[in-house]
Formats: C-alpha cells, structure tokens, sequence
C-alpha cells in the first residue's frame, strides 16, 4: 500500500511539473492570435503551442548552393520596404478588409504553395511576373486586373494601384525578390511595394499557422 501511494504521489509531481505542461506561445506579450480571410473564411493565425515543436524539413536545410540560393541584402532596392512578421499580420487582416488596397501575394510555384501558404496571401507564381518565363500581356493582365493600375494610351497610370506585399520561401529565394524588380522596372511606385524577406523559413522557423 506504501509503494502505491508512492507512485501516485510521483505522477501527481509529474503532472503539476512545470516540465509537463507546455507553456503558452503568444505572439507578442499583447497578442496571442489574429483572424484573417483566406479564400472567403476566417482563419486564426497563431503560433504552434507545443514548446517541443521544431522546424519542418522543407525549411531546414542550412546550405542551399550560391549562386542561385544566395543570402538576399535586407534593403531590395530604393523605397521599397522590408518588413517583419508583425507587419505583415498587419498587412494580412487588411487585406481582408472589403475594398482593401493591400494584396498579400505568395510568389512561389503552386507545387511549393501545396505543401503550406500564409493566410490570407494569394498565389501569383513568379514566373508569370519574370519577362523571361511569361509575357507582356500576362504581366499587363496582372497589373490591371489584379493591382489596379490602368493603361492609358501605352502609358502606365498607378495612382490607385494597391500596396502588395510579395515573399517567397525566405532570404536565400530569389523569386518574390525578382517580381519586385519587374514591378519597379514597368513602373510601379516603390512605396506600394512591400517584402517580407523572412518568408515562409521564418514564417515556420516562428511555428506560425499555415494553411493548404
């Protein structure tokens, strides 16, 4: 009877042991989880709440080959800013704002996108923004039909063009980064240009919620 009551004091230790129960994982000491619209439903982005949760594979090679996967600068280019996480929360809930002028854009191939986007981004792959891999009409398309700029006699009008935030896969991937060049080179306002360098490496890296 002594040896039982033992064991049953043990995992009453073990239960009520800080060890055993997982501490909450907020985003900031204030913010614990934002709802945004993805594809027309509400979806709370949080991070991951098991304290022994660790990085997909996808995310953890540490040595990807450069040239090609090379560390991108922190500053793309002249006006167009470089954002973190918090910010692009930000961006995300008012992108699901009815009218909204932002537009959260996942860069990547849809084969990447499959495996997990951020919510609340749209998928416009980058080979249809890079002028060698698409075409001056799909890039013109994209532009007025999805940012709200307006040919206007063979000149570009972006005065009511939407801010676009764009990323990819992280600071190593090059894509979101060479659809944002494009964008600069047709003229698009640097100032309604967003990158979240971090991209889907940090994005995981933070377990942040992700959706297919």
């Amino acid at each position: 009877m002594k040896t039982i009551f033992l064991t049953n004091l043990a995992v009453l230790a073990l239960i009520l042991s800080p060890l055993a129960v997982a501490e909450p994982v907020g985003i900031t000491p204030e913010m614990f989880s934002v709802d945004v619209v993805h594809k027309g439903k509400t979806v709370k982005i949080q991070r991951h709440q098991d304290n022994e949760n660790t990085i997909i594979a996808d995310y953890a090679l540490t040595s990807r080959p450069c040239p090609r996967f090379c560390i991108r600068p922190m500053k793309l280019a002249p006006g167009v800013e470089t954002i973190g996480e918090l910010e692009m929360l930000d961006y995300l809930v008012e992108a699901g704002k009815p009218g909204s002028k932002v537009l959260v854009i996942d860069s990547r191939t849809p084969d990447w996108v499959a495996k997990g986007t951020i919510p609340g981004s749209v998928n416009i792959p980058w080979t249809l923004l890079k002028e060698d891999t698409s075409d001056p009409l799909t890039i013109a398309g994209i532009l007025e039909e999805r940012f709200g700029a307006r040919d206007e006699d063979g000149l570009w009008n972006y005065s009511e063009v939407k801010t676009v935030v764009l990323y990819c896969n992280g600071m190593w991937c090059g894509q979101s980064p060479r659809n944002i060049m494009t964008l600069l080179k047709y003229g698009y306002p640097a100032d309604k240009i967003k990158w979240y360098r971090g991209g889907m490496q940090n994005w995981t890296a933070l377990g942040l919620t992700t959706v297919k």
